[in-house]
């Protein structure tokens, strides 16, 4: 396999609570607590878990909306928290992130064709006269038309307004897209439309993509691995068809067993969790979960369990696998 496209080791991202007419630090919220990824081009890895998890987190910790606290973050090789901010400028083309809400990602009163077109400018890949056309272009990649390059923003549904999200991005020829819930606020048709679009621009121009959702459905149908995080730490990683066919952390099989099955004879059973995730700023000791697990037990509550490989690649947290 070829070098992977992003990798991330140890990452850690923290912010601190302050407190008293000091100001001073008292706490700090662990939103990601020591996790691992690897993405190769033209890959889909999909990274699912509750809110409050910390999936968003990572995402705008790798193209520098936050700030790292330890750990490394390389893309093509280069640790982006090691260039100033004038050199991860040049590379941010290549690293594009998609929100979950486009409309508040919009000047409301900006045209479309501009809004798309202006990062085009700002980075100096088009000269003004070409730029309209590059917009048009990536208008109806993403499956809208010419006509719409001079509408505002609030002229568009929801769907139409993840699209043009999507071209924004798009328009850049990234390389890596971090796609923060780009479905969770559509209907299940235009997210079958938006996700279809995903795939289709995947295979065109060989994106590869890190998608942060909490539907497991979805990543089921998009992505190629698959890890599952909790309370800031990864607690199991595999392929798509390992981690459905096989889950073994019992976060994991909670989440699957809320997972509508379309033929009610293969129902799962259900696994109800009981309370709510613990805050980031006290986690539980030992496992993160055992608060809310079915199965925990004494050693659960005592000691922190390894994120081993246990095989086919498929990396798991629990003491009990």
């Amino acid at each position: 396999m070829s070098e992977p496209l992003l990798e991330i080791e140890h990452l850690k991202t923290y912010f601190p609570v302050r407190k008293g007419l000091l100001n001073r630090t008292v706490a700090h919220v662990k939103a990601v607590d020591d996790i691992s990824i690897t993405i190769h081009e033209g890959e889909t890895f999909g990274l699912v878990g509750e809110s409050g998890s910390g999936k968003s987190t990572v995402g705008r910790t790798i193209v520098r909306l936050t700030e790292k606290t330890e750990g490394q973050i390389r893309f093509q090789g280069v640790d982006l928290h090691q260039l100033t901010m004038q050199e991860v400028r040049k590379i941010r083309p290549q690293l594009q992130l998609i929100f979950q809400d486009p409309y508040s990602s919009l000047n409301p009163r900006i045209r479309i064709g501009d809004a798309i077109g202006e990062a085009v400018l700002d980075h100096g890949l088009a000269t003004a006269n070409e730029v309209r056309d590059l917009v048009k272009e990536v208008l109806g990649a993403c499956g809208l038309s010419s006509y719409h390059i001079d509408r505002f923003p609030h002229e568009f549904s929801g769907g139409q307004r993840q699209r043009i999200g999507i071209a924004r991005a798009l328009i850049l020829n990234p390389k890596l897209i971090i796609a923060d819930e780009p479905v969770s606020a559509l209907d299940v048709s235009i997210q079958a439309q938006i996700i279809n679009l995903f795939r289709r621009l995947q295979q065109e121009r060989g994106l590869a993509y890190l998608f942060i959702s909490h539907d497991l459905s979805v990543v089921e149908h998009l992505c190629d691995r698959i890890g599952v995080m909790y309370l800031g730490s990864m607690v199991e990683t595999a392929s798509r068809d390992e981690l459905f066919g096989n889950p073994l952390h019992p976060y994991t099989k909670a989440l699957l067993s809320a997972v509508p099955v379309p033929i009610p004879k293969l129902k799962r059973e259900r696994i109800v969790l009981k309370g709510d995730i613990p805050s980031p700023v006290n986690p539980p000791t030992g496992c993160k979960f055992h608060t809310r697990c079915p199965w925990a037990e004494d050693i659960c509550k005592q000691q922190t369990p390894v994120y081993r490989n246990v095989g086919a690649d498929h990396f798991v947290a629990c003491h009990f696998v």
